[in-house]
């Protein structure tokens, strides 16, 4: 099987029932003095403006099965007219012959905010190729040590990423975002993307679809030590707020409307959803993911009513509770 359908495969297998979403609580208060009409879910990013606050993150591409699934995910963005991240695109650039999955995207949203996506360590001409294939908006670079670890046919040889990840800022024209693979990030790693000029960052926590176990599916002989590895999606979140540089893009773990407000609460700036969308488009047709999604959009609408927030951006002055 390609190892683009293993990962579908084995990412439907996993469940997430309770992570760390289930520690933050948001405080109540018995008077919200507003009116569900005034609450505005538009969300400002990339210097741009979008209607939702989240959007539709890097899952697949390079096998049928992906290209398939990426022409609905691309159906769905279109329709809500929210940013969509491809899969890793360094397959259609080593194989020609599998950009097709990749490039549906566009043929379906030729308006949208499509955002393509390398693996760290490649050269500024990859990323230019990767971007221009998919006439992108932004570009993301996946940072996934630990699943190449235990990704039999994974790299060993993690030497020079920060300085790739330079080389591309500075060598191309659209925004950068650093994103991990569902491993979370620390405040080490926020400085060192500080220091190299990243504005951009997706702290992809622990807590979701987990890679790890994902390629110990793939293994004869497993590494169960990286099963747990890594800081859940609050705890990067949390240690993210003193880099007031960066703006920050939550995702991992998030199951609900209520983890999109908790991760707006805690400073994301907007939040990506993959297996919420990789779930909802194998159990539903598309027409009813759409009422689905709608149900989504109006509860984010009714808890930020019961927080007395009408902005996304007025949501970080909401008080919360976490309990490790």
């Amino acid at each position: 099987m390609n190892r683009k359908d293993d990962h579908i495969k084995f990412a439907l297998a996993q469940s997430t029932t309770r992570n760390d979403f289930d520690k933050v609580r948001l405080t109540h208060h018995a008077f919200p003095e507003i009116n569900l009409g005034d609450v505005n879910l538009t969300t400002a990013l990339f210097d741009r403006t979008f209607p939702y606050p989240f959007y539709v993150n890097a899952m697949t591409g390079g096998s049928d099965q992906a290209g398939k699934l990426n022409q609905r995910f691309a159906r769905l963005a279109k329709y809500f007219q929210i940013p969509m991240a491809t899969g890793s695109i360094t397959a259609a650039i080593k194989d020609p012959s599998l950009l097709k999955t990749f490039s549906v995207i566009r043929d379906i949203y030729p308006e949208g905010f499509v955002i393509a996506n390398i693996g760290a360590g490649h050269p500024v001409a990859n990323a230019i190729k990767a971007i221009n294939l998919l006439k992108a908006n932004a570009l993301q670079i996946h940072v996934n040590a630990v699943q190449e670890i235990v990704m039999p046919e994974g790299d060993k040889d993690f030497q020079g990423w920060l300085s790739s990840i330079e080389a591309i800022r500075q060598g191309i024209q659209v925004p950068l975002i650093v994103k991990e693979v569902g491993f979370g990030m620390s405040a080490k790693t926020f400085s060192q993307l500080t220091a190299i000029g990243v504005r951009y960052v997706d702290v992809a926590g622990k807590g979701g679809t987990n890679f790890s176990k994902i390629e110990n599916n793939r293994r004869q002989q497993t590494l169960t030590s990286f099963d747990d590895w890594g800081q859940s999606t609050i705890e990067s979140l949390l240690a993210a707020k003193p880099f007031t540089k960066l703006q920050i893009i939550a995702s991992g773990g998030i199951r609900q409307p209520l983890d999109v407000i908790k991760s707006l609460v805690l400073g994301a700036k907007m939040v990506g959803l993959s297996g919420y969308f990789l779930h909802l488009m194998n159990q539903h047709t598309d027409e009813e993911a759409i009422v689905m999604i709608k149900a989504f959009v109006e509860e984010l609408r009714l808890i930020m009513l019961l927080l007395g927030k009408t902005t996304i951006a007025s949501l970080p002055t909401a008080e919360f509770t976490f309990t490790p």
